[in-house]
């Protein structure tokens, strides 16, 4: 059998300026990095704004459990499937970064023969657009350490400082750190730490910019620390936020590269979907929704994390409707949150596969009180047994989402034929999408709404940290924010080892962040970690590269 790089060496890849033609983007609007991998001008959103939208289809998942359910590769072999059916489709993705690639997650360009290409290049650096963003956020933290030691004019208060630095890789020695030692010379001694590039406030300004002078605007309004009074002081009080809209000049640009059939691809932005709002960027969205009949995006994580942020924040804050919903479900993820071991998942177990269904059931009615139509996605193993299958197709269908097979891994967009022909009727059915929540409900309503509604919680508590943070957002004008739940990923719940569908719990908020130049406060449940650790055996140590420059070990 083939691993993916494999089997992406021999896919025969086309030179990005045909990729580019078939869409119809001029030559002046885009620079090629390379034969395969081309960045399209951020200014191209003027000359496509008169052209009419095309069809918004969100990929989403159950929750997520490490048998895997396969977003990524349903999303690329969807997009595919709908080009060989004459429907013209980009699917939009985010970038991999660096740190789960290193770490246990390896790449995220898809798998088998439903691949984005170059996937080695996308993996590893790509087009430098998170590094760039690791510059501009560490920037701020130089300026702001220089300008404590120089004077400290805006009177900082080094006991609040809210910008930690940034690098992306997985390093949790650098969670929590003392800098300035050594004397004067070398600036205030103070607390400090890193986070990974992809839960950086920048990451999250860049996908949600729409023009450099967009882009400015909001990195001016990032709070960064608060001053002797208790006020928010932001980057637009250092006054670098030309600066850092120059180091990310070119990030802003989204990436144009193809999937392994030669159908276009957009990749662009990696915020993670448990700390921020878990999508690529908007520029890419709406450019790909000017170019192309079927767009097909991806929200990280499960629909609790990624899909809703999508469809309560995204959506109404850049004006998409989203015209269908994809719910990715595996039989062996289904049957973990049903109790069965992970050393067993292969094995047939129609008890814990039914246990398991109620976690479907869970996202599937979630994700109908958005008013937006929901197709199944059953992600197939070789292992699944017909039977199986057909319990899930049954259970789904009686919720009232046609449920379809999806083999692309192993047969590229043939596999995802069945699944393309739902979704094309799906997004012509009543789509009635409508918010959960709005920006006149309170914080504290939009917590108790997500919390019931979503994460299916008895009560909602906040502690008295998160109750004092209420009053600092009020005092200052930002309660009124969009809300983005921080928690974990691997339960609908704040308690990782809570799997299936758990209700009727208690559900504890313990602070907020404020994301201002974003545009969103992060509610923080449970234990989130922005800066994750390597594992005993990383994914690192399987990567190589021998003296041909052919790399080893990618998948």
């Amino acid at each position: 059998m083939l691993t993916d790089i494999e089997i992406a060496r021999k896919a025969k890849l086309e030179k990005i300026d045909n990729i580019a033609e078939k869409l119809n983007i001029p030559e002046e609007y885009y620079n090629n990095y390379g034969k395969h991998i081309a960045k399209i001008s951020n200014h191209y959103m003027k000359e496509l704004k008169d052209k009419k939208d095309g069809k918004l289809i969100l990929v989403t998942a159950i929750t997520p459990t490490p048998a895997g359910e396969g977003k990524t590769t349903t999303s690329i072999g969807l997009s595919m499937a709908l080009n060989k059916l004459e429907k013209k489709s980009i699917v939009a993705l985010r970038e991999p970064s660096l740190g789960p690639v290193m770490g246990i997650k390896g790449g995220a360009a898809g798998g088998g023969y439903s691949q984005v290409l170059p996937m080695e290049d996308i993996n590893l650096h790509f087009t430098g657009d998170i590094h760039a963003i690791t510059t501009a956020h560490n920037l701020v933290s130089a300026v702001l350490d220089a300008h404590i030691k120089y004077g400290n004019k805006l009177n900082i208060d080094t006991t609040r400082i809210l910008w930690k630095r940034a690098m992306d890789m997985n390093d949790r020695a650098l969670r929590n750190i003392v800098i300035g030692l050594g004397g004067k010379a070398n600036g205030v001694t103070r607390e400090d730490g890193f986070i990974i590039t992809a839960a950086s406030e920048v990451m999250a300004v860049l996908c949600l910019a729409e023009s450099i002078t967009d882009l400015k605007k909001k990195l001016a309004s990032i709070v960064i620390a608060r001053n002797l009074k208790g006020e928010p002081v932001t980057i637009g009080d250092l006054k670098i936020e030309g600066s850092l809209a120059l180091v990310l000049k070119d990030a802003i640009n989204p990436n144009l590269v193809q999937t392994i059939e030669n159908t276009p691809a957009l990749i662009h932005g990696g915020p993670f979907a448990n700390i921020a709002h878990g999508t690529n960027s908007m520029m890419a969205t709406k450019m790909a929704l000017k170019m192309t009949d079927y767009v097909v995006t991806e929200a990280g994580f499960g629909a609790d994390l990624g899909a809703e942020k999508f469809l309560d924040f995204v959506s109404p804050t850049f004006k998409l409707h989203p015209d269908t919903v994809v719910l990715v479900a595996t039989i062996r993820a289904l049957k973990y949150h049903g109790g069965q071991k992970l050393d067993t998942i292969s094995e047939e177990n129609l008890e814990t596969l039914n246990k398991g269904l109620e976690n479907l059931k869970v996202h599937i009615e979630n994700l109908k009180k958005f008013g937006v139509p929901v197709v199944v996605a059953i992600n197939k193993f070789a292992t699944d047994t017909e039977k199986e299958i057909q319990i899930v197709k049954d259970y789904a269908e009686n919720l009232g989402s046609k449920a379809s097979i999806n083999t692309s891994f192993a047969d590229g967009s043939s596999g995802a034929i069945e699944l393309a022909k739902e979704v094309i009727e799906s997004v012509e059915k009543e789509n009635n999408y409508k918010p959960l929540y709005t920006l006149e409900n309170t914080l504290e309503e939009k917590l108790e709404i997500l919390s019931k509604e979503i994460y299916r919680a008895g009560t909602l508590e906040l502690t008295p940290t998160a109750k004092s943070k209420i009053k600092f957002l009020r005092k200052y004008g930002y309660d009124n924010l969009p809300l983005i739940v921080a928690k974990t990923q691997s339960s609908i719940s704040d308690d990782k080892k809570k799997l299936g569908a758990p209700n009727g719990y208690k559900f504890t908020v313990r602070d907020f962040e404020l994301s201002a130049g974003a545009g969103f406060i992060v509610a923080l449940a449970g234990e989130i970690m922005r800066m994750p650790g390597l594992g005993k055996i990383p994914n690192a140590v399987n990567l190589d590269i021998d003296k041909d420059g052919i790399i080893k070990g990618l998948s």
